[in-house]
């Protein structure tokens, strides 16, 4: 649900790459006890969706 893959786009040479946050293991894990109690349609998971998308672009410009 979180990991959407977004349609990668072409890296731009004079546009550098946004950095992409590394979160731990414990930290994964206590994102993802909450995501469980959120209510069920709440907007934050679409937004999370969106920032799992940016996050797989980031990764691919590298």
């Amino acid at each position: 649900m979180l990991w959407l893959s977004g349609c990668a786009t072409a890296s731009s040479d004079s546009a550098p790459c946004p950095p992409v946050v590394v979160y731990s293991t414990a930290e994964q894990t206590r994102a993802a006890a909450e995501v469980e109690a959120m209510p069920e349609g709440a907007v934050l998971m679409r937004m999370m969706s969106d920032y799992a998308v940016l996050r797989d672009q980031a990764r691919s410009c590298r």
